[in-house]
């Protein structure tokens, strides 16, 4: 991994001639990506994200926080205790650089010995597993991480809108595998980062895999496209 998204991010915030992102999906094509919108306040966050950090409470684990600006939001407007981690070690850098407070390079999947109220995962965070197969692990270890009566916020999207119309008003969608599941490819500063799995899933999908899991899913609010915020809680 060559943390191209952290040195992005690095470079926006130490002001070394920061370029925009080009993103490439499996369903779509390249498209640049502003790294400024990482750094937003609160008032620029759109109202999902604004909404997830108004229920935020207690102990936070702000997971995958890229620039951290939502931990920044909890953290100096609120003085929450928030720990916010990410596998890039630029981005955490940018993040300490920022003033954020108990901010590591740290897997969620091997974080160990900690437990909150409220873990975050902005942005459609619960991509990072991957793969749909891969969900039944990542939601155990949050279960994990979890105090009692805790919660977890997360935000995706359903991209069955991405999908062409067939002749029955269905949509085309791959037989192979959960359509929601893509590779990710990132390019910046004419360097390409390996491509990587990043999931979309959708909420009725989200809500069998919590279940099974011994979770609760709540439908907290509903987007304009096809995204929406949840809660899992115990």
């Amino acid at each position: 991994m060559k943390d191209l998204f952290g040195k992005a991010i690095l470079d926006y915030q130490t002001n070394n001639s920061p370029e925009d992102l080009i993103t490439e999906t499996t369903i779509s094509e390249e498209d640049e990506m502003s790294v400024a919108y990482l750094f937003r306040s609160y008032t620029e966050m759109p109202k999902m994200e604004q909404h997830a950090l108004q229920l935020a409470k207690g102990k936070i684990l702000d997971v995958g926080c890229g620039a951290g600006s939502h931990s920044l939001s909890l953290q100096n407007d609120r003085n929450l205790d928030v720990t916010s981690i990410d596998i890039s070690p630029n981005a955490i850098q940018a993040c300490l650089l920022r003033g954020l407070k108990k901010a590591k390079v740290q897997d969620v999947m091997t974080l160990e010995n900690e437990k909150f109220d409220t873990i975050l995962l902005l942005m459609n965070g619960a991509g990072m597993c991957g793969r749909l197969k891969n969900i039944p692990n990542f939601l155990l270890k949050l279960k994990s991480l979890l105090n009692p009566g805790g919660q977890i916020l997360l935000d995706s999207s359903d991209i069955i809108y991405m999908f062409d119309d067939d002749g029955d008003g269905g949509k085309w969608i791959p037989g192979e595998s959960y359509y929601g599941e893509i590779v990710f490819t990132i390019s910046y500063k004419g360097e390409k980062e390996k491509p990587f799995d990043w999931m979309f899933i959708d909420y009725n999908t989200l809500q069998n895999a919590a279940f099974a899991n011994g979770l609760q899913c709540e439908l907290i609010m509903e987007g304009e496209h096809y995204d929406y915020l949840a809660k899992l809680s115990i």
